[in-house]
């Protein structure tokens, strides 16, 4: 198949540091490209990739010291790829809602997976307006807000990971991690909580955005101030591994109906085990008892704790690679890709 990959414009397509939907699209790609597809990504020109790259500007959006606007730059990879859609079997968005309009007029059919929450309060009147686009979740949760509108879902694709992400870790160097953004919504308040009840370092790592400085600086900094409490950063994706391996646990007390969690899948492919509060797609990432724990409130997670050396790390690690690797991803996908040329008229 010819496929044409629309990514975000926002990081580098694979993201250098964070960026959850961009990696998703490079595993996505590269595998595509290994079974003999041709791909053309679309994406910033600073991105990496063995797919034919056509970008609308040099650099990714987040790393511009000059901050230029997003929605434009968006809209201009959006015509410059529907403009050439003649040349596809059928194009893939990961841009949400941005390319709806374009789809709805497009020569090559078009599927769009959405890689974030769709209970705001704008994705049900999108949604209901578009009802005919074919359109991918990330997982079975994820759908939830808007079932009262019977969308036109095509499948629940997981994210998936390369062979390189599977390096078993030992976890012995004796701390949980907490690997995300420092937002009110992913709660690194509560890991600390955890970790200091719990008496076990913990090792924080994960960007800061603009929007979440002041929640970062008013009531995260103040509890970085303890000797079990370490703050890497916004840590380079070599060193995710280590970081991942070397843990005892990682915490994942989210507050938000997070639509997949793709850092609990890279800590599982390191072997090593979750404990996450059961919100979004938790409960269908995590097995209970055997690749980590389910926990609601900072007592039950700090008994997780206690408990984790009853997680056996290479169960972790064989779940990860039967359910989270880009082969099964690819295989979701070309199933969806399948079915969209199968149903699309000729």
């Amino acid at each position: 198949m010819n496929i044409a990959q629309l990514a975000p414009l926002i990081e580098p397509v694979p993201p250098v540091l964070y960026g959850g939907t961009e990696r998703i699209v490079s595993f996505l790609t590269e595998e595509l490209v290994r079974r003999g597809h041709r791909v053309t990504l679309f994406a910033s020109g600073d991105s990496h990739t063995t797919a034919d790259l056509y970008s609308v500007r040099d650099r990714s959006v987040r790393l511009d010291p000059e901050n230029p606007d997003a929605v434009a730059f968006h809209m201009i990879e959006l015509v410059r790829a529907f403009d050439m859609a003649g040349e596809f079997d059928i194009i893939h968005s990961h841009v949400d809602y941005l390319a709806f309009p374009f789809a709805r007029f497009s020569r090559a059919p078009t599927v769009h997976t959405l890689h974030g929450r769709l209970d705001l309060p704008h994705w049900g009147p999108m949604v209901e307006y578009f009802r005919d686009i074919p359109l991918v979740s990330i997982s079975n949760d994820q759908r939830r807000p808007l079932s009262h509108i019977a969308p036109r879902w095509m499948a629940t694709v997981y994210h998936g990971l390369p062979e390189d992400s599977f390096r078993p870790g030992r976890g012995e160097g004796g701390y949980l991690t907490f690997f995300s953004r420092l937002s009110r919504d992913k709660r690194p308040d509560l890991a600390v909580e955890v970790a200091k009840r719990a008496g076990l370092p913990l090792k924080i790592a994960g960007k800061v955005d603009t929007t979440d400085r002041e929640y970062f600086e008013q009531e995260i900094e103040p509890l970085l101030d303890h000797p079990l409490i370490e703050y890497l950063g916004e840590i380079h994706d070599s060193e995710k591994p280590e970081l991942l391996g070397n843990a005892a646990a990682l915490i994942f007390p989210i507050d938000w109906p997070e639509p997949f969690g793709l850092v609990m899948t890279e800590a599982m492919a390191c072997g090593t085990p979750v404990i996450a509060r059961p919100c979004g797609s938790v409960p269908e990432v995590v097995r209970e008892g055997v690749t980590g724990f389910i926990a609601d409130t900072v007592e039950e997670m700090v008994e997780a704790v206690k408990q984790i050396d009853r997680i056996d790390r290479s169960r972790c690690l064989m779940e990860a690679r039967q359910r989270f690797s880009v082969e099964a991803m690819a295989d979701g996908y070309e199933a969806v890709y399948r079915k969209i040329l199968t149903e699309s008229p000729v």
